[in-house]
């Protein structure tokens, strides 16, 4: 059995592009603080890297803090600043804001106080996709990034967060995007790397990668092939719908990723449809992947209204590039098969 993978928004297959740069890193054997020649050369890469993400962010002239991912990115913009957020917020951002914001039927949140407030870009289970107003202190691009065109320097936010697996680079490295002059207090504090805001020797194999795969989601991005991946979610979205016309998708009807598909089988458990649908050979989720696992409805969907029964019956299959029409299809076949079995035994 070939498996198809539809869980991008989770994390995207690595691309070529990243592990070539990653493996061409490692014989850089200085540290990028070391003054002599070894040194100096890790350093160049470093530095390097850190301009050809600022690029493919339209970030010039903001600083890049490199972190061991989104998550830490998070913790070293908002903690301790009491900033409210909006109960659709990923768990990493949620943790340290307050989610007093409202949200509406749409998802879409209603901002108070910009400058004390986080919003994302994008969320990672709905696709929903957010106008973040000038002034915001923090916003979460980490799903945005490499799949909807934006410029940092233009979104008008003092801070954002973003990570490398999510755009086909290495697990375990990320960026806060910091707009020149915003103060941001170390969270890891020893030999005064990033510009004095994250200690610990950066990881030069990861940051070579995550440049790569920058470059790389850039390229896509302008050639248009997230349009062809939204087509390819739509024809799936019409595939689903017809098979079973009481299913919710969540966000159609508002902007949203291309790629992803929340829908709502009501009667259907969300992890019993991703585990029919893993032993069928397709890999798809209840959620954000930092919250699998965890047999609760989707904190997102009760933030937009929903009920914890209706919240806990949807899946999300997020796709990319590399997927074809064949696979959406079989995914569909698939999926229509497995629900209609479902309802026969509940009836």
């Amino acid at each position: 059995m070939t498996r198809v993978y539809l869980d991008w928004n989770a994390t995207a297959p690595l691309r070529p592009e990243a592990r070539a740069a990653m493996i061409a890193a490692m014989e850089v054997v200085g540290n990028p603080s070391s003054v002599h020649a070894e040194g100096r050369a890790a350093k160049a890469l470093l530095e390097q890297s850190r301009a050809r993400i600022a690029a493919a962010l339209g970030a010039d002239g903001a600083d890049i803090v490199f972190t061991s991912g989104a998550t830490e990115a998070a913790a070293l913009a908002c903690a301790g600043r009491g900033l409210d957020c909006a109960g659709v917020e990923h768990d990493a951002v949620a943790a340290w804001c307050n989610p007093a914001l409202p949200v509406d039927g749409q998802g879409r949140v209603t901002v108070r106080d910009p400058a004390r407030t986080a919003l994302q870009l994008a969320n990672s289970e709905t696709g929903i996709l957010q106008d973040l107003p000038p002034g915001l202190a923090v916003s979460d691009l980490t799903q945005a990034f490499g799949k909807v065109p934006f410029a940092f320097n233009w979104l008008g936010c003092d801070m954002g967060l973003v990570s490398a697996h999510k755009l086909g680079g290495p697990k375990g490295i990320g960026a806060l995007v910091v707009r020149q002059g915003i103060e941001v207090p170390a969270q890891l504090k020893g030999g005064g790397q990033e510009m004095g805001r994250r200690a610990g020797t950066e990881n030069l194999i990861g940051i070579a990668g995550f440049a790569a795969a920058a470059e790389a989601a850039a390229r896509d991005l302008a050639a248009g092939l997230w349009d062809e991946v939204a087509e390819l979610r739509n024809i799936l979205e019409s595939q689903l719908s017809a098979a079973a016309n009481e299913t919710i998708s969540v966000g159609n009807g508002v902007p949203r990723l291309p790629n992803t598909l929340c829908l709502i089988a009501p009667g259907w458990k969300g992890e019993t449809q991703v585990m029919a649908m893993d032993l069928a050979g397709f890999a798809v989720s209840a959620g954000s992947a930092c919250s699998s696992g965890k047999v609760r409805a989707s904190r997102v969907l009760t933030a937009m209204g929903f009920d914890a029964a209706l919240a806990g019956q949807a899946i999300r299959v997020s796709i990319g590039p590399g997927v074809t029409q064949d696979e959406v299809l079989r995914f569909g076949d698939a999926w229509t098969k497995a629900y209609a079995k479902a309802r026969a035994r509940a009836a």
